[in-house]
């Protein structure tokens, strides 16, 4: 009779272990089956728009005093961008991939030719300025018709929204010509403007990266300019390709912001190269032995940011 109910009671463990085991699989294949899901990629539609495609005609007006020096590191950038032999990874082979968008909406490939700069330094409208007359001022530039001016606003200048916007782009009705705004934020909001040039306002305070060029404002105002220009040539009058609403879109580079490099999140750019004699960070090689940093851009065939290291 003992021995009947011990075999009941080792029976009832058995029973509860292989009960147990049985709701422990369920679990690690629920836990299984949701590791293998994968949120929908994200992708930049085509909205049938216009885009600045063949020989994109440049203008720069130089708002405020910058010295040769700080405009010779802008120019070279520019200079950078079309095709050349300079060793990889380069500018050119980072603007091919804006050159993706251009085949794939069939257009033809986007080459900057930089064609005139003014300057006044003298700041005819004053040091502070509101947005509308970032427009005004590319009227006066002797741009031409689908030319694209690019104002660029000095240390000292402020304007209207600079630090929550380091630099935006707009459209003139008047003329179907593009424009680019982007300010030196070394005085003003470097850590939102400069970074990763300088530490962020806010979020992890680790060492900055070593300006590429030796000048926190003018690096950071080209990784502005880099990331603008091409959500101009490739949304230029809010219906070329873009993610999310047209006020606010998520634009080829818009779309990756914060990366520079491999393995990039919010607050770390990324695993980037080092110039071995001044240990600036770089990830890209330019026009007349230039190193510049410039942001990852949104893949159209990999749906995928993609960096240049």
């Amino acid at each position: 009779m003992g021995f009947s109910q011990s075999s009941k009671f080792y029976s009832f463990l058995l029973v509860l272990a292989l009960v147990q085991l049985s709701f422990v699989k369920m679990c690690l294949g629920a836990r299984k089956l949701t590791s293998l899901y994968n949120p929908p990629p994200m992708a930049l539609t085509y909205h049938n728009g216009a885009l600045l495609e063949g020989d994109l005609h440049v203008s720069i007006l130089w708002y405020g005093k910058f010295s040769p020096s700080q405009k010779s590191i802008v120019v070279d950038f520019l200079l950078s961008l079309n095709p050349s032999k300079a060793k990889t990874p380069s500018v050119s082979q980072w603007w091919q991939t804006i050159n993706l968008y251009m085949k794939e909406a069939g257009k033809k490939e986007t080459h900057v030719v930089l064609t005139n700069q003014i300057n006044d330094e003298n700041c005819s409208m004053g040091k502070t300025l509101k947005k509308s007359q970032i427009t005004e001022l590319t009227h006066r530039v002797n741009s031409r018709p689908g030319g694209l001016t690019l104002v660029l606003t000095a240390d000292d200048v402020a304007v209207e929204g600079f630090c929550m916007s380091c630099g935006f782009h707009g459209s003139s009705a008047r003329d179907k010509s593009v424009f680019i705004w982007v300010g030196n934020s070394v005085t003003q909001c470097p850590g939102q403007c400069a970074w990763p040039f300088h530490q962020p306002v806010y979020g992890p305070q680790g060492r900055p990266l070593g300006a590429p060029n030796g000048d926190v404002g003018l690096d950071g105002m080209v990784a502005n300019i880099a990331s603008l220009l091409a959500g101009t040539v490739t949304n230029p009058y809010g219906d070329g390709y873009f993610q999310g609403s047209a006020g606010a879109p998520l634009e080829a580079a818009s779309a990756c912001v914060g990366a520079y490099g491999n393995g990039a999140y919010p607050g770390y750019a990324g695993e980037v190269l080092a110039d071995i004699s001044t240990g600036a960070s770089y990830n890209a090689l330019g026009a007349n032995g230039r190193k510049y940093l410039v942001p990852a851009l949104f893949n159209l065939y990999t749906s995928q940011c993609s960096t240049m290291v």
